[in-house]
């Protein structure tokens, strides 16, 4: 209701605004009191054809997906131990995204569920040990991280993806279990590995049902834009000693009731029965929402020919190449965390996953920016995968950085992503999730001494997610992306000796569409 009375109001007193311009600038009409002369029939009136403005011909703005991981478990990049203040965490993670939004970032995956733990307020598991100290322990005085993560992330235009992992219960660096942690509340379903680690099994309906509420709960009732799971399916054999999972009931079970499948298609059919639940359940609550997945970096060894290394298929029962296909997803980062020339080459692996994305999905390949091995130029090395995604995947390019410590740790580092991200890029667009399209902005300019000043809006502002404003200044056109909370600038009436004389403005809603522009010349 607001949303049609404000929209009416504006249309209402633009049209009062033209017709009182009309009246004021009609000519009063002379009174003829002779009787005219009719000499000839009088010339039909001609019809004025007003010609339409010319359509501006606006760059094109950059795009390509560019993320930080941030690690919460053991502490990895977030919060740098457990027993920092509230205020002592908030400034931390200022510093990690004021790094970022510097550096051109876009994107931030935030892990908010480490290990059957939370670092929100929820209902469904405890507050986390690497928050606080102590399994279930709020933070005080009180906040809720995830809340904070978002709206400063947001405050800087990038979006915010939520990272969890759907099974592992508990994490050998997460202090002692406590009647608060779901080991103890689960204790059918969670299985402790030969390294201390406690997991889930992946088969048991109970665990699909309480990770599914999780994620559905995050959905509900946080703004994020994504949620993205990792690699951890069933966990890697050196976890348990090498041995099998130890799924013995959930697979007995399954057999009772006449099950005909292998063991090893038993799990990746539970797997995969869970990716799609997922999906499907994300997009029913909020359609906008993306679900992202980044699997380990090879489905199986001689995909494509000549690669060797661990296979998820078989290790891990973790059918990703499925999941692409059958377009599961919303965006693919494989951890392709290689070099370019060896048995698992990065850019022969990117090919080949790209080969498989029938559906045409996002695929931006997970970069090792903290630990790649055999270089002598690591951050040579990282440019060159990322000149490499782009060369492969143009304009829906995009790259994950593991993680946010590669970065901030080193300077190097840093400025060689840097000088691949020199200026400010859209995510790219996601056109197989439909939204309603943006209102057009309104724009209003000001003329000053020697400079002109902007102002802009629209009637669909909590759509918004950022602007693009347009200066010409001659015949040269300069391009800025701006946050939401921008609208309105001082731009100098002579730039290089050339002259302003025109300001375009778009907006660009969370999934990365623009509107129509709106535009003053002058």
């Amino acid at each position: 209701m607001k949303y049609s009375f404000a929209k009416a109001a504006t249309l209402l007193f633009l049209i009062l605004s033209l017709f009182i311009t009309s009246c004021a600038t009609k000519k009063p009409v002379a009174k003829n009191t002779k009787k005219p002369v009719v000499t000839t029939k009088p010339a039909p009136p001609k019809t004025i054809v007003q010609k339409p403005e010319a359509k501006l011909n606006l760059p094109e703005v950059e795009r390509e997906f560019r993320a930080a991981w941030i690690a919460t478990v053991a502490n990895i990049n977030w919060p740098t131990k457990n027993n920092l203040s509230t205020q002592q965490q908030k400034d931390e993670a200022i510093k990690i995204l004021d790094l970022l939004q510097d550096a051109n970032f876009n994107a931030v995956i935030f892990q908010a569920r480490p290990s059957a733990d939370a670092m929100y307020k929820s209902d469904l598991e405890p507050w986390s040990y690497f928050l606080t100290g102590a399994i279930g322990k709020a933070p005080t005085p009180f906040y809720d991280p995830l809340e904070f993560w978002i709206e400063e992330s947001h405050k800087r235009g990038m979006e915010l993806h939520v990272w969890l992992n759907p099974y592992r219960a508990h994490h050998t660096t997460g202090g002692p279990i406590t009647s608060e942690s779901m080991v103890k509340k689960m204790p059918e379903q969670i299985i402790k590995l030969r390294n201390g680690m406690y997991w889930m099994d992946p088969s048991d309906e109970k665990t699909q049902d309480h990770t599914s509420a999780v994620i559905k709960d995050l959905v509900k009732r946080y703004d994020i834009d994504a949620i993205h799971i990792d690699d951890y399916f069933y966990p890697y054999r050196e976890y348990n000693g090498g041995k099998d999972f130890p799924d013995n009931r959930t697979w007995n079970d399954y057999q009772k009731r006449g099950g005909n499948l292998s063991r090893a298609d038993f799990r990746r059919a539970n797997v995969n029965k869970f990716i799609k639940r997922i999906h499907d359940e994300i997009k029913a609550e909020k359609s906008y929402v993306k679900f992202g997945i980044s699997p380990f970096g090879i489905w199986k060894p001689g995909f494509p020919e000549g690669i060797k290394g661990t296979s998820q298929y078989d290790e891990l029962y973790a059918d990703a190449k499925l999941w692409l296909n059958q377009g599961w997803l919303d965006y693919f980062s494989p951890q392709l965390y290689w070099k370019n020339d060896g048995p698992q080459s990065f850019t022969s692996l990117l090919k080949w996953w790209e080969s498989e994305n029938s559906e045409k999905r996002h695929l931006w390949p997970g970069l090792n920016t903290i630990g790649l091995r055999d270089v002598a130029d690591r951050p040579t090395e990282i440019v060159n995968q990322i000149n490499s995604t782009r060369a492969i995947l143009k304009n829906g390019a995009g790259e994950i950085h593991y993680s946010v410590d590669g970065l901030s740790k080193s300077p190097a580092m840093l400025n060689a992503v840097k000088n691949a991200y020199k200026t400010k890029a859209l995510i790219p667009k996601s056109p197989w999730i439909k939204t309603v399209a943006l209102e057009k902005p309104i724009l209003f300019v000001e003329t000053l001494n020697n400079s002109v000043h902007a102002k802009w809006n629209t009637l669909d502002n909590q759509n918004v997610f950022q602007w693009i404003r347009y200066v010409k200044y001659g015949e040269n056109w300069e391009t800025e992306i701006l946050e939401k909370d921008t609208i309105s600038e001082n731009l100098p009436m002579i730039k290089n000796g050339k002259k302003l004389n025109t300001i375009a403005i778009k907006s660009v809603d969370r999934l990365g569409n623009e509107s129509e522009y709106e535009a003053k010349k002058f």
